[in-house]
């Protein structure tokens, strides 16, 4: 009988270490059409991305500035080529599933570690004003849209990242596409959110590395993204 330690570590090896499956590679006539579309859809989404993030809170572009960045993302992963939802590890570990409550239960995990380091992020204002300024699309806006636009976010971005960029690479993917996807982000001019970007490109990246697919990766950006979407700004309000 594991203790609550030995159940955490457990739990981490089968989500974020031990793989499931060997790498599905694509076949040599397919890997230069995916290269060149991801390419060209990395270049397009940051700049789109950049332009999204500096929109003033409260103005009505920002709605379909963030949809056509779904749309480049989305698009550009579904050109590149075929991806895989993947398999993860069942708790008795002698079968294999999709990965949904793993995903679940990790996305959580990771959501409660960033919500315990607003806490230390409030009671600095060089570090709280940005974030603040990011958090006004959903307090001037209407957060079910907001909401919406999020989730759809991060189903596309991990459909480019850690599936059509990540199968793209021909090695040292997880370093990557978790470098890629920080730098994305510098053009927010906000610090911690390259933070994050790094933080939760690398969880994701290792998970498509275990389960050999987008499904896990997806599952548990979108429960990460909405809890944070949802929980930071009463979180930040602790500390006013």
């Amino acid at each position: 009988m594991r203790g609550p330690i030995g159940e955490l570590r457990a739990f981490l090896d089968a989500a974020l270490l031990d793989p499931v499956d060997g790498p599905r590679e694509d076949p040599p006539e397919a890997r230069t059409r995916r290269r060149v579309v991801v390419a060209l859809t990395f270049v397009v989404g940051s700049v789109v991305l950049a332009w999204t993030l500096r929109i003033p809170a409260g103005d009505p572009l920002f709605y379909p500035a963030s949809l056509t960045l779904a749309a480049v993302w989305g698009v550009g992963a579904v050109a590149s080529g075929p991806l895989h939802f993947g398999l993860g590890h069942t708790r008795g570990g002698e079968r294999k599933a999709r990965p949904i409550v793993q995903s679940l239960a990790l996305g959580t995990l990771l959501l409660a570690i960033f919500l315990v380091g607003s806490l230390v992020v409030a009671r600095i204002p060089a570090l709280r004003e940005p974030v603040d300024d990011l958090l006004d699309h959903a307090r001037f806006g209407s957060l079910p849209v907001v909401l919406g636009i999020t989730m759809i976010n991060g189903v596309v971005e991990e459909l480019y990242f850690r599936g059509a960029l990540y199968a793209a690479l021909p090695s040292h993917a997880v370093t990557v596409t978790t470098v890629l996807y920080a730098l994305t982000t510098i053009g927010s001019g906000i610090p911690l959110l390259v933070l994050a970007a790094a933080i939760l490109g690398l969880v994701t990246a290792l998970q498509r590395r275990v389960t050999g697919g987008i499904l896990g990766p997806i599952i548990t950006h979108v429960t990460w993204s909405t809890g944070m979407l949802l929980l930071l700004p009463p979180a930040l309000e602790l500390t006013r």
